[in-house]
């Protein structure tokens, strides 16, 4: 974990920070302006750097293990990206629909939304692909073969932090996930389905975090007004 850990913790902590000064001065989110989104990629791509330097350093490419299904080359790479396709598709769905169904979920959903006001189609896909691509390279590619599916799970969850209550739930869908991409992973053998599935579910994500409020809108006097 060593320094790619500390540099994203560091990150999560001065992302917030910046969004919390950007809430108080009546500014767009933090993924809505160019420096905080500059820094934020900066700090995918590092983490994604460290874990192929310290992969080399040891004798290992963190974009391949030995899998379950014993697959290797076209074989691992493409039953590893239709897993995280399918991972991907299942996730967005399942996300919209708890955000409509589940208080816990609209909770997280508006504790999130402000570091995504707004936010550029194009600012939120290079975010969407880097902390992919970083996330999946550090936890996966490099921890997985190391300390497993359900640690490196774990420490991936306990890095999604925000604050107020909802910081449980975002963890634990952190969490949840992690074991999920882990699986995927270690039965292919191959990160790149990891890092399909991980990109599209960020781009879809938080491009509908930018776009829904879930808070109930109030009617004037209870709506007795418009029922008139």
């Amino acid at each position: 974990m060593g320094s790619s850990g500390v540099a994203s913790g560091q990150g999560h902590a001065l992302a917030e920070q910046a969004e919390r000064l950007a809430a108080r001065a009546g500014l767009p989110g933090v993924l809505g302006r160019r420096r905080p989104v500059l820094a934020v990629l900066a700090i995918y791509a590092g983490m994604a750097a460290g874990a192929v330097a310290v992969g080399a350093l040891f004798g290992r490419d963190p974009l391949v293990c030995a899998g379950w299904l014993g697959m290797r080359g076209a074989a691992a790479l493409l039953s590893s990206l239709g897993l995280g396709v399918c991972v991907a598709a299942a996730t967005i769905g399942a996300t919209r629909a708890a955000v409509r169904r589940a208080a816990w979920a609209r909770a997280l959903h508006v504790a999130l939304r402000p570091s995504v006001d707004g936010a550029a189609d194009g600012l939120l896909v290079a975010v969407a692909v880097a902390s992919a691509t970083g996330e999946e390279f550090l936890f996966r590619g490099l921890l997985v073969p190391w300390l497993g599916v359900a640690l490196s799970s774990v420490l991936f969850g306990a890095l999604h932090q925000i604050r107020g209550p909802a910081r449980w739930w975002w963890m634990a869908w952190a969490t949840a996930m992690g074991v999920v991409f882990g699986g995927v992973f270690v039965i292919t053998g191959s990160l790149a389905g990891p890092i399909a599935g991980h990109a599209l579910i960020n781009s879809a994500n938080l491009r509908y975090l930018r776009d829904n409020d879930p808070s109930p809108r109030r009617r004037p006097l209870g709506g007795l007004l418009r029922r008139g």
